[in-house]
């Protein structure tokens, strides 16, 4: 699988995010004309530490062979986040190890029992999930503030088909536009860590057939770590929330992510979790909640 064209977009999008006075050159060094507001390669490679002839060859996707010391001065020059830093330590793995892999499948990613005896024992709403945004497993509260997703009959509910090709998606995500860039981001982060991913990849494909927005933001190559922030949701039940999450990721099972939502005490957001807990105990939601071959016929 050959990353070339990740490589070199990549580079070059972040190459033009940088001005020359965040790295403390002038706007008009040089005897050229600027004819952009990023960086040139000569400036990055000035500020790395290579020749002109070497960065070139790196934004053509010849990255495979660059060490860690290269690719650290490259990320210093081109102001790298921690996110955009791994993505690029991804992309360069992944290009040494081009020939050596194959688009494959994965195994499907089980919770172990203890990880559902963790969920259930949250008094908020909880769920793991993967670095596809697949809702992998949860508690009955964090299924009861997903119930839009689990309404769709695909399994497992993913949080990024939802938000670009469900209708009800907009009514849920009160956050529209930084939601979709964080799960552009998120899915983008993934395909570095795992090119070969056969389900990531159908999955990009699938949004990217059938949303232009989707096809918009992937085209940015902006990456990021899910760890903590703010979510704003309109549940159809009891109306708007704002969350507080945080993800942690489970170091004996690679590639999950257990995220925790709590709400401010007092707030109206739990009052609204409070009504939330109580419609997923009625008996009809409870119903929902098991699997179909276990439901009462």
């Amino acid at each position: 699988m050959d990353n070339r064209s990740e490589v070199r977009d990549f580079l070059v999008s972040r190459r033009g995010k940088v001005t020359p006075e965040q790295v403390g050159l002038a706007a008009s060094s040089g005897t050229r004309p600027r004819r952009v507001t990023g960086l040139r390669r000569s400036e990055v490679a000035q500020l790395a530490g290579v020749s002109v002839e070497y960065y070139t060859q790196m934004e053509r996707g010849n990255v495979g062979g660059a060490s860690e010391s290269v690719l650290d001065a490259v990320g210093r020059a081109l102001l790298l986040n921690e996110a955009e830093r791994a993505h690029l330590f991804d992309l360069a793995r992944a290009a040494a190890n081009a020939g050596t892999g194959a688009r494959r499948r994965p195994a499907a990613q089980r919770m172990r029992p203890v990880i559902q005896q963790i969920l259930d024992s949250q008094f908020s709403p909880a769920w793991v999930g993967n670095g596809r945004c697949d809702i992998v497993g949860t508690n009955r509260l964090g299924r009861a503030l997903n119930s839009p997703l689990f309404d769709a009959p695909a399994r497992p509910a993913n949080i990024a088909r939802f938000r670009f090709l469900s209708p009800q998606a907009a009514d849920y995500f009160r956050d529209w536009d930084d939601t979709a860039r964080e799960i552009v981001a998120v899915l983008r982060t993934e395909a570095g860590k795992n090119p070969y991913d056969r389900a990531l990849s159908d999955l990009i494909g699938e949004l990217s057939t059938r949303s232009e927005e989707f096809r918009t933001r992937w085209a940015a190559h902006d990456v990021r770590h899910h760890r903590t922030g703010i979510k704003r949701l309109h549940h159809p039940v009891v109306g708007d929330l704002d969350l507080a999450y945080e993800g942690l990721e489970l170091t004996a099972d690679a590639g999950l992510t257990l995220v925790i939502f709590t709400a401010e005490q007092g707030s109206s957001s739990q009052h609204a979790l409070d009504l939330l807990a109580s419609w997923a105990s009625t008996p009809a939601e409870r119903e929902r909640d098991q699997p179909q071959e276990q439901r009462p016929s």
